[in-house]
């Protein structure tokens, strides 16, 4: 009983449930575990008393970070002060737009008042993990959702003066003279939202090979697909793959949701050519042999069946950029990377400096020399020091990657697209890269982030990514990840956050123990959902959450209340009430992106033939029998061919596999999905999946360039020429309001 009331003061279950009539209870060594990654030392019955007894009595007038939504009632930390409490709120100016120079914001003071507040929105209580649940289930027995009607404009206090949106500190004396501060984060309601409805390409964009890529898809092809398909298809968007810094070695991971930094992005995406200092280096003999191997690793890419090689992709790149940076900046450009240097401040020289020792000592910190193991220590100092040129070096790459970053959403925009570049935020770092090794003490030692038992997966999932602990993002004001999230939103249109369930609750998994011994952590979904609504609104973008899988009740509401957009795919929406039957189109969310896959699942035409199947067959990755699993595959894809024929959006009739595709994005379109997804192989009939979960070696994960039906891959140039792809998208081609010529009446 000390140990599950110990755990539930840190937001630790002591069990789960897999579905609505099972619970599993966690080993008890598990919670032990990860109190101790949480700095609770339970380890024995009398440390648990002493613990116990140490978070009982602790009392806390405001909790390290406040809260705070605009029309919505104070948190009750604020609306339970006593009456006559002074509080004082202090913008930072660091923080606040429109306070970036000039004269620091006067501080708001106020005094609370004996009035009644309005009624609180509660905060989640830290209670033992549910189940799953539907994207129509309701939100009545909701954890997260806030009281009926409690959103207006009066709803806090008469005393309360509702600082700007931003990140403050609050000062709060009481008539008793108890002090207390904190930070304060002041947050709109939602995030921005979708200007129209609009469909969009999914893409891995090292997949988009066009004839000048440098041996995978580069920031310049991304440019290039958002100016043709806003211009020519009316697109709203292209969604790519996330663009984190990997983790150098030989050989790189090709997982680009395990980098070695979620901050800043990879310069092997950069389009060398289009670096403005690319024309003026004097060594022309040495790039021209680079851009012959580029050439030849392109060539070997698309028509000798090669994979893609990234390490290979990025030896070329770094010897042209060493040449490049060469250079000197002239005094426009130099002004734009003394701005951005400032702007990243010390977060952008901890991760040059960590690839600067990567180069020297390897890619994982844990090895280093031990003075170096610490970014704050004395040798690190001196290392930074010796390293200056190469720290700068990387700090450069940085700001040329984020440069281009900005040309491929310029690009959309002019092209008329009303969103954008939509990038993605993996759910967490490599344990060796550069965040670790910078935010230590942010992240929970010997922990690793992954998923409890399902009925995918018997054995639950451990993805070998550290977790951040939720105390210290609490007791920084979580720094951390609004820095994340600015770095990301400041060059897009639309984020969309991978497992977004983790801004609620993580499964963590402790060193050396199985998946199935892993248990959930609770996170502040407030101060998390605050910090993203606040970042999105800074940034004018659209949040998208994958929110596919197992879904805690209340999750899905709480982020649609937040204005996040969810993801449905169209094989996973039935009717789990009625039946399982296919979900109509009509009953689908509004508040969605829609589409018939991603890069974890078959493409559209490998799930319509059969071809997954047979192709786990081969892997030796079924559970059972080939046959069991092809009549089970045939049955449910069935099952949607009828529904669709039934709807009259399959007029060519059954048995033609482009006229299926076709079908399927008429159904995506039918339902109020506010944003449509294509995945781009899907246009040319690619049947190979992007990434396989559950193999590694079996299979060319994040390796394979897109591929016409035949596996023969295709370029940006032949893709855009297919008249597969043309007759998919004039499904999905809005349809422009007929415009007389000169002299001509509308009748």
């Amino acid at each position: 009983m000390g140990l599950s009331r110990l755990a539930a003061l840190h937001g630790v279950a002591t069990s789960y449930s897999p579905s609505p009539d099972v619970t599993v209870s966690v080993p008890d060594d598990t919670v032990i575990a990860v109190l101790a990654a949480l700095g609770v030392d339970a380890g024995t019955p009398a440390d648990v008393r002493t613990c116990l007894v140490a978070a009982e009595s602790r009392s806390r007038l405001l909790p390290p970070t406040v809260v705070v939504w605009a029309g919505e009632p104070l948190p009750p930390a604020l609306a339970g002060l006593p009456p006559g409490s002074t509080v004082t709120v202090e913008p930072e100016p660091a923080e606040t737009p429109g306070h970036l120079s000039g004269r620091p914001p006067a501080p708001l003071s106020m005094r609370s008042r004996a009035a009644a507040p309005a009624a609180p929105v509660t905060r989640p209580p830290v209670t033992a993990p549910r189940s799953g649940t539907s994207a129509s289930a309701a939100s009545a027995a909701s954890p997260f959702a806030a009281p009926e009607g409690t959103a207006s404009a009066s709803a806090a206090p008469a005393w309360w003066i509702p600082p700007p949106h931003g990140v403050h500190r609050i000062h709060v004396r009481t008539p008793d003279h108890r002090r207390a501060t904190a930070v304060l984060i002041a947050a709109p309601a939602r995030v921005p939202q979708p200007p129209e409805r609009s469909h969009g390409f999914l893409v891995q964009l090292y997949s988009l090979l066009s004839a000048r890529s440098w041996g995978m898809g580069d920031l310049g092809d991304l440019a290039d697909l958002a100016g043709w398909a806003g211009r020519t298809l009316g697109s709203g968007f292209v969604q790519v793959n996330p663009l984190h810094a990997a983790v150098p070695g030989r050989p790189t991971d090709p997982s680009p949701y395990r980098p070695s930094s979620r901050r800043f992005p990879d310069p092997v995406h950069l389009h060398v050519e289009s670096i403005p200092e690319y024309g003026h280096v004097r060594d022309r003999a040495a790039l021209d042999d680079l851009r012959q191997d580029a050439a030849a690793l392109s060539e070997a890419v698309l028509n000798k069946g090669a994979l893609i090689d990234r390490d290979a992709v990025w030896e070329l790149k770094r010897q042209a950029l060493e040449l490049v940076v060469e250079v000197p900046l002239t005094p426009g450009r130099r002004a734009a990377y003394c701005d951005f240097l400032a702007e990243q401040g010390q977060a952008l020289e901890d991760h040059a400096l960590w690839c600067a020792l990567a180069e020297v000592h390897g890619p994982d910190w844990h090895a280093w020399p031990e003075a170096l193991r610490d970014p704050r220590s004395a040798g690190t100092a001196r290392a930074r020091s010796e390293l200056l040129d190469r720290v700068d070096f990387h700090c450069r790459l940085a700001w040329l990657t984020a440069t281009q970053l900005a040309a491929a959403q310029r690009s959309a925009e002019d092209a008329g697209m009303s969103i954008g570049i939509v990038h993605d935020l993996a759910v967490g770092v490599h344990p060796a890269g550069a965040d670790t090794w910078a935010q230590q003490d942010a992240f929970a030692p010997s922990m690793s982030v992954g998923a409890p038992p399902d009925a995918f997966n018997a054995r639950g999932q451990d993805w070998g990514l550290p977790p951040w602990r939720p105390d210290v993002l609490a007791a920084t004001g979580y720094a951390a990840y609004r820095g994340l999230l600015r770095g990301l939103l400041a060059r897009a249109g639309a984020l969309r956050i991978d497992h977004v369930m983790g801004l609620f609750r993580l499964w963590w998994v402790p060193e050396g123990r199985p998946p199935t011994d892993g248990t959930y952590v609770s996170y502040d979904a407030e101060a998390m959902l605050a910090v993203l609504a606040l970042e999105a609104h800074r940034a004018g973008a659209v949040v998208v959450g994958e929110d596919l899988g197992t879904v805690e009740p209340g999750v899905r509401e709480a982020l649609a209340r937040r204005g996040v957009l969810g993801t449905s795919v169209l094989w996973f929406e039935r009717d789990w009430e009625g039946g399982g039957r296919p979900l109509a189109p009509e009953k689908w969310r509004r508040d969605c992106l829609a589409t018939a896959t991603t890069h974890d699942l078959p493409s559209t035409a490998a799930r319509l033939t059969g071809d997954h199947v047979t192709l786990r067959h081969r892997l030796g990755l079924l559970t059972r029998s080939l046959e069991e699993e092809l009549t089970e595959d045939a049955t449910d894809t069935a099952e949607w061919l009828a529904l669709l024929a039934r709807l009259r959006m399959l007029p060519e009739g059954d048995g033609d596999e482009e006229a299926a595709v076709r079908a399927v994005h008429r159904f995506l379109l039918r339902t109020p999905a506010r944003m449509t997804g294509v995945w781009l192989p899907d246009t040319v009939g690619d049947r190979r999946p992007q990434n396989l979960p559950g193999t590694w070696d079996q299979y060319p994960n994040w390796r394979l360039p897109i591929a016409d039906p035949e596996g023969h891959p295709v370029t940006l140039e032949e893709i855009t020429a297919s008249p597969r792809l043309h007759a998919l998208m004039e499904v999905l081609r809005p349809r422009k309001p007929h415009t007389a010529p000169p002299g001509e009446r509308r009748p």
